[in-house]
Formats: C-alpha cells, sequence, structure tokens
C-alpha cells in the first residue's frame, strides 16, 4: 500500500456520519462534500453514534420532507451532539424571522444551504480538523474526477446545472437554489466520461430545468476534447451519446420541460442515442390552472407536442408528475386533467395533493380546497394513471427487451431484478427477472440481459432472462 493510501484509510482518522435527504439534486451535492471528505482523508461512519460530528444534507420542498428533516437533525443531535446542517432547509427562514433550523435545533454547529460545498467543508474544518492534503492523497473508490457516488455502481446521476429562473406559484426552489447556473460543457463531459471509464452503466442527468441548459449563458461555445461546443441541451445530450455507445450505455434525460427545443432530441431517441425516455414534469393540463401555476406553455400544446414526439420515435416512455387539488382547481379543471391524462397516454405518473408549502405564492390564492378533497382528487388521480400504465405495459407482453440488472442474489440462479429503458431507479417500475432456463445463463448486477416479456403485474413486467 501506498503511503497517500495508507494515510486516506488511516485507522485514528476523524469520522464523518453523513445523512443525505430529498431528491437527486440534493444527492449530488452529498456526493461532491463526500467526495471532499475522502479526498482530504476523512473516514465516513455508518452510525451517528461512532462519528466525530454528523452532516444532515436537508430537504425543504414540502411539509413531510421538512419535518422528516427536522426530526432527522434532532436524531442526530441526540445521538451524537456535534451536527452540520446543509442543503435547502438550511436556507429556510423561520416564521417571524431567523433561519428555520437553527430556531428548532440552536445546538447545530453550523447551517448552510444548498450547494455549499465549501461552507460545509469550512465548518467541518473549523470543529474537525483535516488529516491531510487532499492534492496529496487519492479518493478510494471514486470515479476519478467524477469523485464518490452514493448510487450502485452501475448507474450515476449527472446534474448539469443548478436553480431555475421559473417562479412556479407552488415552488420555493428558487429562493433556496437561486437562478438558473449552468455548469460549463467541458466539466460535465469530463465527469461523465470518468463516470463512463468506471464502469457506469446508466448515466441519468439532472437539473431543475434541463432543457434550459446554457440558458444563462446564452449557448456559449465551450470546448471538450480540444472540439468547441455549444452549451445547450441539443449539443450536451449529442456528446453524451457518443461518450456512452462504446461503453454499451444508456443516457436518461428527466426534468426536460416541453419547450420547443426539445423536438430536436426526440431523433437522437429514435436512432438509439439516448433513451427514448422523457421526464417532463407536466404539473397539469388546463390552461387556467396552469396559468395559476405560472407554468410555461398550455395543456393544449403539451398535448400536440407529445402526439408529435411519438409520431418520431413510437418507442418513446414519458413519465411526469402532477398536482392534484390546486388552489381553485375547479371539479372540471380536474376533469380536464383526467381527461388529459387518458389521451396523452403518460406511460409513468406521480400525483401530489396540493401542500401548502411556506414561502409560496400559491398559498394566498384564492379557492384553497380542503384538504381531504386534495387527497380524494390525487386517489381518483392515480386510480386512472395506473389505469393507463397498465394497458401500456400490457403490450409489452410478447416483446424481448433488454434489462439492467440491478440484483441477482446467487448470480441469479433464482433470478433477479433488473430495468428496462422505460424504467428509471426508485421512482418507476421494475422488471422481475425469472430463473434462467438455461443452467448455463448468469445473471450479474450492473450488466445488461435480453429478457422476454411474459406478463405485467401492476407498474412492474415478469420477464424470463433469454
Amino acid at each position: 500500500m501506498s503511503e497517500a493510501n495508507a494515510r486516506a484509510v488511516a485507522p485514528d482518522a476523524p469520522k464523518v456520519g453523513f445523512v443525505s435527504l430529498g431528491c437527486p439534486k440534493a444527492l449530488t451535492d452529498s456526493e461532491l462534500i463526500l467526495t471532499q471528505l475522502s479526498a482530504e482523508g476523512y473516514r465516513t461512519s455508518k452510525t451517528f453514534e461512532g462519528a466525530d460530528l454528523v452532516i444532515v444534507n436537508t430537504c425543504g420542498f414540502i411539509d413531510d420532507a421538512v419535518k422528516e428533516s427536522l426530526d432527522t437533525i434532532g436524531e442526530a443531535l441526540a445521538e451524537n451532539g456535534r451536527v452540520i446542517v446543509t442543503g435547502c432547509l438550511g436556507a429556510k427562514s423561520a416564521e417571524g424571522g431567523g433561519n428555520l433550523v437553527r430556531k428548532m435545533h440552536p445546538k447545530v454547529l453550523a447551517v448552510t444551504g444548498p450547494h455549499a460545498t465549501q461552507e460545509v467543508m469550512d465548518a467541518v474544518h473549523l470543529n474537525l480538523p483535516k488529516p491531510h492534503d487532499p492534492f496529496v492523497d487519492l479518493v478510494p473508490n471514486g470515479f476519478g474526477v467524477a469523485g464518490i457516488k452514493l448510487t450502485p455502481r452501475h448507474y450515476a446521476y449527472l446534474k448539469i446545472s443548478e436553480g431555475c429562473n421559473h417562479r412556479c406559484t407552488f415552488c420555493i426552489i428558487p429562493s433556496m437554489r437561486g437562478d438558473l447556473v449552468s455548469r460549463s460543457i467541458g466539466d460535465v463531459l469530463t465527469e461523465a466520461k470518468a463516470l463512463f471509464e468506471g464502469g457506469v452503466k446508466e448515466l441519468l442527468v439532472i437539473s431543475q430545468d434541463t432543457s434550459a441548459y446554457g440558458v444563462d449563458v446564452k449557448y456559449r461555445i465551450g470546448f471538450w476534447d480540444g472540439k468547441p461546443v455549444k452549451t445547450r441541451m441539443l449539443e450536451l445530450v449529442q456528446q453524451l451519446g457518443d461518450l456512452a455507445e462504446p461503453y454499451g450505455a444508456w443516457v436518461r434525460l428527466h426534468y426536460v420541460y416541453p419547450y420547443p427545443s426539445v423536438d430536436e432530441i426526440i431523433p437522437l431517441m429514435a436512432t438509439g442515442r439516448v433513451l427514448p425516455y422523457l421526464d417532463v414534469p407536466l404539473q397539469h393540463s388546463h390552461p387556467d390552472v396552469l396559468r395559476r401555476m405560472k407554468r410555461p406553455a398550455s395543456g393544449e400544446r403539451h398535448l400536440e407536442r407529445i402526439q408529435a414526439w411519438r409520431d418520431a420515435c413510437p418507442e418513446l416512455v414519458i413519465r411526469s408528475t402532477f398536482i392534484a387539488g390546486f388552489p381553485g382547481e375547479t371539479e372540471d379543471e380536474f376533469a380536464h386533467l383526467l381527461d388529459f391524462v387518458r389521451e396523452a397516454q403518460i406511460d409513468r405518473a406521480g400525483c401530489f395533493a396540493y401542500s401548502a408549502v411556506d414561502g409560496a405564492t400559491a398559498n394566498s390564492l384564492p379557492g384553497m380546497l380542503p384538504i381531504e378533497l386534495r387527497e380524494e382528487r390525487r386517489a381518483r388521480f392515480m386510480a386512472v394513471t395506473e389505469e393507463v400504465s397498465s394497458i401500456r405495459l400490457q403490450r409489452r407482453v410478447g416483446s424481448i427487451m433488454q434489462v439492467l440488472v440491478d440484483s441477482a442474489p446467487g448470480m441469479g440462479k433464482k433470478g433477479g431484478v433488473g430495468r428496462s429503458y422505460a424504467d428509471a431507479p426508485e421512482i418507476d417500475g421494475v422488471v422481475r427477472l425469472l430463473p434462467p432456463e438455461k443452467i448455463s445463463k448468469t445473471l450479474k448486477v450492473g450488466d445488461f440481459t435480453k429478457a422476454r416479456v411474459l406478463s405485467a403485474n401492476g407498474h412492474d413486467l415478469v420477464a424470463l432472462p433469454i
């Protein structure tokens, strides 16, 4: 073992406990912090009690997330006593002024907002001096310049920008994460290449608004591999497809607003350069509700665009999220949403009953609905979308699909669990793999296998590896 590696795993190195809550954007913030901690020789602890201090990366988007974050901070303080708080909740103000986290948990060592790696590290250095110089020692178990990832090694999230220029009335993300700031296209592609070289078979592109990549820098020309590349979604996706091809890897796009510019991406999906899968946060369909939400475009244009996308790429899978019971939503407006989901044939959909998030301007809109009605509409929405999803899944029966294996105990001799191109991790269904008929056939986590779909069960498929 080299001297550097010996220092990196020194048994007397200080330990930092870490909890990451919230969405994939918060997860990538956690990955950056963990990468820096590891680079500086800190060890990580799986328990609060065994750590020298604890970092909690929080979520502050909806009330349940706020409660979970505050409860986790309280648990860390009770079991450890030395806690640094970062993330979206760290930027949230308390009622009457002041920082919410500080008000609820005054004993925390430090509080920062989201995407604040250096501020977190400054707090760590103040309370737990670093063991060594990051420029000398190696980062163990990382992906080179891409750093450490908290996901299974065969897939990873790639954040391309931070913040959002929209001012949707139900959302407080811009107040916590700021306006759109696009990463350098060279930096993004360098990270992507390192991930593919490290064995990642599925790259999930994320941001608050993927379609707007480069808007803030007026699509300026960047450089990658010695060549000029425009800082724009189309060019980024083209380059990612080129990078993924030699590795046979997938590229999946999330948080894509239905702008006209997305039309240019569909041919890349039709030819297999990137997965024919779009995560499009539509939120509603009725023009009046969308207007109250301050969302771009209208439901009619959404429907026309989706139909055009499917004409150009019949294999396209669309997932989306919606809000039921938005302030002022009438029964007719809600019925419009149900009709839209049926007509648009949304493959995968999630739905939230409207939550009055502190600081959201929608809270002051007239017509706040009783929580019971909001929940009832959410249940009705989910019943419709499950019906649509089930019908679309039935069309897969009898087909042969490529499946990325996520779990395969005993080399898959008793079957396993994987995902098709239609299934993003954690949020969509899975493909339940039966034991292979051929004795020689094995399954390995992170590998692709061909499988014949035998049946559909709820949101999942059942398939036989071939």
